[in-house]
């Protein structure tokens, strides 16, 4: 485990000082951080670096397949060795946490929402609040609401940031991260806030590692994505072509995808009638209707609300018969070659290059046919690829990946108390989760995130980490003692893994640390540890 401790001038290894000899003060601190981060994300010297160790680099595997090291996660692969440790992660490795992890979560009032009960009892709030007189009272009710809302959304996103810093299925949960981005929601929508816990609980987390069409027809099913792409207002008579354009451009197809603006109409007739059930009773249907209204948890199919003439849709014919219709709909877009060639090619630029080469991207193309889109069986083809070996240490990475891996390497597995540090950190680097306001998520390359604001605001966050406890252990609520001391990064773990791969320029800086928390704030702000 990482030691902590109160400031030291020196870094030791094996009882000998490797502290450089020279100070320096606070600005000069920052400035040669920055550019030392800077200087080292604009050019090759990384990339060419890297290559001699890509092939069979432990550490560099592990770094890409997870979050980032830790002492037990490296552990765990050196006694099973690589097959085996990728294969328990391709499975849906034991995903049990730390128990003082574990009471966090399950303390979580989101942890024990119903949705139906949920949009019921906001739905009143809402028409109750309306109904006020303009005043005092009208107001606080109002705020009083939103804050309830803005604490749902913040309880959603520290439970997804707390087991990807703490879960050993890190597989697992970079995929939940990335279907969450690629089927992506935004909370400050409709009543969102309240819905993404649940969306990201039951929609996306069964489903992450599985079937693709089962990920698409639970995040059709459910309230979050019918709302924020408009569908609950989808019906004949009154059609939406939000969620079908979306359904089509942005989470099956592409862009490119070869459907035309008559398939996304017929599309979205097809989608009429899929909506939210916020409780009550049952919708009076006609005789003829009663066997085709579907209603589970908050997602309800209303055949008084559906268009039930034929369509066609990417040339089949789809005669009206209900769900059914929405079911043969999800399924000739999911099977169709589009469909396997832009999921390959996303996954391909998530987990091996911004520009993933053709041949790597149609034989992924080719596993997603012939396994019917079945997610683990594209990653073992990917992560067992010569291109993948060949990318290792050389994919930037974005926000997230960045504060996870620092916060695993920093506190190496010391459950956090406080998720609001993380939380911001993420805010400031414009990657907060459930955040991005338009369906086509955050981008997965470096272009989308190598600023010089970002990679400053980069360093200002591993000072942050490298310097105190940023807060990260005081009780969520402010009260109780403050916890004090760093993290002690030069580790046994450090000098064994992460020592060899750095350049000889991040070591030179490293030696100009002054004190074991400038070290700290370099080595989380270098070149090296910017790249997965």
């Amino acid at each position: 485990m990482t030691a902590y401790a109160q400031p030291s001038r020196e870094i030791r290894r094996d009882g000998v000082s490797v502290t450089g000899r020279h100070a320096f003060g606070g600005r000069t601190l920052v400035l040669l951080g920055t550019a030392a981060l800077l200087g080292g994300c604009a050019t090759t010297s990384v990339q060419s670096r890297v290559q001699a160790h890509a092939e069979g680099n432990d550490v560099l595997w592990l770094n890409r397949v997870t979050y980032g090291i830790t002492s037990s996660t490296l552990g765990d692969y050196r006694q099973r060795g690589r097959a085996a440790f990728l294969d328990a992660q391709v499975r849906g490795a034991d995903a049990t946490l730390p128990a003082e992890i574990a009471v966090q979560i399950e303390s979580l009032d989101i942890a024990h929402l119903d949705p139906v009960q949920t949009l019921s009892r906001v739905a009143a709030e809402y028409k109750r609040i309306n109904a006020l007189a303009e005043g005092v009272d009208k107001e606080q009710a109002r705020k009083s609401l939103n804050e309830q809302g803005n604490k749902m959304a913040y309880e959603a996103r520290r439970r997804e940031l707390l087991r990807a810093i703490y879960s050993p299925a890190q597989l697992n949960e970079q995929m939940v991260a990335f279907w969450l981005n690629h089927f992506s929601v935004f909370e400050y929508k409709g009543n969102l806030r309240w819905l993404i816990g649940d969306y990201a609980e039951h929609a996306i987390r069964p489903h992450a590692l599985g079937r693709f069409r089962d990920l698409v027809l639970a995040t059709l099913k459910h309230p979050a994505m019918l709302q924020y792409l408009d569908n609950a207002q989808n019906a004949v008579g009154h059609v939406n072509e939000n969620y079908a354009r979306e359904l089509m451009e942005l989470h099956t197809l592409g862009v490119n995808g070869g459907y035309t603006q008559q398939d996304v109409q017929n599309l979205a007739r097809i989608l009429t009638g899929v909506g939210v059930y916020s409780g009550g009773e049952a919708p009076k249907l006609k005789p003829a209707w009663l066997p085709l209204y579907r209603q589970t948890g908050a997602f309800e199919f209303n055949p008084a609300r559906h268009d039930f003439d034929t369509k066609t849709l990417l040339n089949t014919r789809i005669e009206g018969r209900g769900f059914a219709e929405v079911e043969q709909a999800v399924d000739l877009l999911v099977r169709s070659d589009a469909c396997a060639h832009y999921i390959s090619r996303k996954l391909a630029v998530y987990w091996v290059s911004d520009t993933p080469p053709a041949a790597l991207v149609e034989r992924l193309a080719q596993r997603f046919r012939d396994s019917d889109g079945d997610i683990t069986t594209i990653l073992r083809a990917l992560l067992t690829s010569s291109e993948f070996a060949a990318s290792l240490g050389k994919k930037f990475k974005d926000p997230r990946q960045y504060v996870v891996s620092a916060l695993r390497l920093a506190y190496d597995g010391r459950p956090i108390a406080n998720a609001h540090p993380a939380v911001n950190w993420l805010n400031s680097l414009n990657e907060p989760q459930f955040g991005h306001q338009t369906p086509d998520g955050y981008p997965n390359t470096e272009a989308g995130w190598a600023s010089s604001g970002q990679l400053s605001r980069r360093f200002e966050i591993a000072r942050a980490l490298g310097t105190a406890s940023a807060g990260l252990f005081e009780p969520e609520d402010g009260g109780g003692a403050k916890a004090g001391g760093f993290p002690q990064l030069a580790s046994r773990m450090y000098f064994d893994a992460l020592e060899p791969l750095l350049s000889a320029a991040t070591r030179r800086a490293l030696n100009q640390a002054n004190s074991q928390q400038e070290w700290n704030t370099f080595l989380l702000a270098s070149p090296e540890f910017n790249y997965r």
